[in-house]
């Protein structure tokens, strides 16, 4: 038995450290927080027990002294238990009294540090809370103390004296306070000062003004917590250092539709451009229950001339059985390979394979021509491995063409809902900038989650698709394709979608 007490960073879960991901993989059990990422859980064993328990203002999902109860107890059912807290346990985040608890209970446990927000935020908005010519030294505070205490411990004057970057946390509701007892104390009025709110996060919003107009300045823009307030000459420097918030698509929100397992290339590229991504897979990847009759095709792969890939999540699978029957790269030795796109010709590299044909646009109606276009013998079969549900063109088309092919499916997809209410409160929220497709099927699985009635009332709503026969499965349901890149790749169709939102 063990807990971890691990700092989840200011909520780009990009910043969670390695140890704190390699716990969370091996945990037992999850106890996470309000502040901490949500998409952090993506780390966590399937079977494992995971819980909510966070807190902000006015809304505690637990009280505190429960959740102390609530680590001691799933720790002495000789679990492992790792406590996720919003930036770092030690700082403002009550990770003080979770441990000396737990050394009272005699529950051994040990306090991973996290990214605090009072320095990530300010950073992401392009404040470095230390300049050699203007600051040598920071001051951390809580803006809202304990609620027992009869007397503020803070001392304002020597606040105000220091000369230091002073950073406040969880002080949005004393803000008009703050601003006075400091000003009281004999900080200048003109003093620069500045809001983060949600810093590191794609909703970050900052604001600047001075010491004195702070307070007014953020009822107007509707600041509240969880934000950090700065307050220092080191704020004058954010207009030129505010990288963050200057990215191509940062205030985006925009859908993916793809299956998780295919979707890691675009949701890095999209968040690395500043927006923010919801995945919202309308399929998962499953294997096949049965596989005798591609086990068979395997083992008598000398049969074929040609073997075509029409996804990586093909090769892929085709590999795992291909493996699984004791074999290797060796037994495609006499074949000659087809990829459909660049993207299933990577995955055939990474098995260091090179295919002998990739057609020049990536639908199987190129494919057909350009394969018909090398004059391959028609006396011996083709071998097509692709989903249990797909398109025909192909290999209709290469049998029309007078060549024996056999398709044989290697995994299947399912429907997926598991986000369908995330996407639909968007919605109604008016809080999407784009909703995008990378095949027909998305197109299909997806709009019986959300009707393309309800995308109708939602205009705002750019749709992309990566190509033509994507773009015609949303125009067969009445819906406009707004993107199409020129290429059909996940690259082009990521440069497409940032041309057309920087407009937008």
């Amino acid at each position: 038995m063990k807990v971890y007490l691990l700092g989840a960073g200011p909520g780009d879960p990009s910043l969670l450290t390695l140890k704190a991901r390699d716990i969370l993989a091996s945990a037992d059990v999850v106890v996470y927080d309000a502040l901490a990422s949500p998409s952090l859980l993506a780390h966590c064993r399937g079977d494992a027990e995971i819980l909510y328990v966070g807190k902000i203002a006015g809304n505690h999902a637990l009280p505190q002294p429960q959740i102390n109860e609530l680590l001691i107890a799933k720790a002495r059912e000789g679990k492992i238990v790792a406590r996720l807290k919003g930036g770092d346990p030690y700082i403002f985040g009550r990770g003080g009294e979770e441990a000396l608890a737990l050394l009272e209970a005699g529950i051994p446990f040990e306090e991973v540090p996290g990214i605090s927000s009072t320095i990530a935020a300010p950073a992401y908005a392009g404040i470095p809370l230390t300049h050699r010519d203007l600051v040598s030294s920071v001051t951390l505070i809580t803006g809202h103390e304990k609620a027992e205490k009869t007397q503020s411990s803070l001392n304002w004057q020597a606040l105000a004296q220091s000369g230091s970057t002073l950073v406040f946390v969880m002080g949005m509701k004393n803000l008009p306070q703050i601003s006075e007892q400091l000003m009281a104390a004999g900080l200048a009025p003109q003093t620069p000062s500045a809001l983060v709110y949600r810093g590191t996060t794609p909703a970050q919003r900052s604001l600047v003004a001075p010491l004195k107009d702070l307070p007014a300045k953020a009822a107007e823009a509707h600041f509240t917590n969880p934000s950090v307030i700065v307050v220092g000459q080191v704020v004058s420097l954010k207009n030129e250092l505010n990288w963050f918030e200057k990215r191509p698509l940062f205030g985006k929100s925009i859908v993916v539709t793809r299956a998780r397992e295919q979707a890691s290339d675009i949701v890095a590229s999209f968040s690395q451009l500043g927006s923010e991504v919801i995945q919202c897979p309308t399929i998962r990847i499953a294997p096949l229950p049965d596989y005798r009759e591609l086990d068979a095709a395997i083992r008598n792969l000398e049969n074929y001339q040609w073997l075509f890939f029409t996804s990586a999540n093909g090769v892929a699978y085709f590999w795992q059985r291909l493996t699984k029957l004791g074999f290797d790269a060796r037994k495609l030795g006499s074949l000659s390979l087809c990829a459909i796109g660049p993207g299933t010709a990577k995955a055939l590299a990474e098995h260091g394979l090179k295919p002998d044909l990739i057609p020049q646009r990536f639908v199987a109606e190129s494919l057909v021509q350009d394969f018909l276009a090398l004059k391959v013998d028609r006396s011996k079969p083709l071998l097509l491995v692709r989903a249990k549900e797909a398109r025909e063109v192909l290999p209709e088309r290469l049998r029309a063409s007078g060549y024996q092919v056999d398709v044989l499916p290697c995994y299947e997809t399912l429907p997926d809902a598991s986000q369908k209410e995330l996407v639909e409160e968007r919605l109604n929220a008016c809080q999407l900038s784009c909703i995008t497709f990378a095949s027909s099927s998305t197109v299909r699985n997806f709009l019986k989650l959300v009707p393309a009635e309800t995308l109708r009332k939602h205009p705002e709503v750019r749709l992309a698709a990566i190509g033509p026969i994507t773009a015609k499965a949303l125009q067969e349901a009445g819906l406009s394709c707004h993107i199409q890149p020129d290429q059909y790749t996940i690259k082009a169709l990521i440069s497409a979608v940032t041309a057309d939102l920087s407009q937008h």
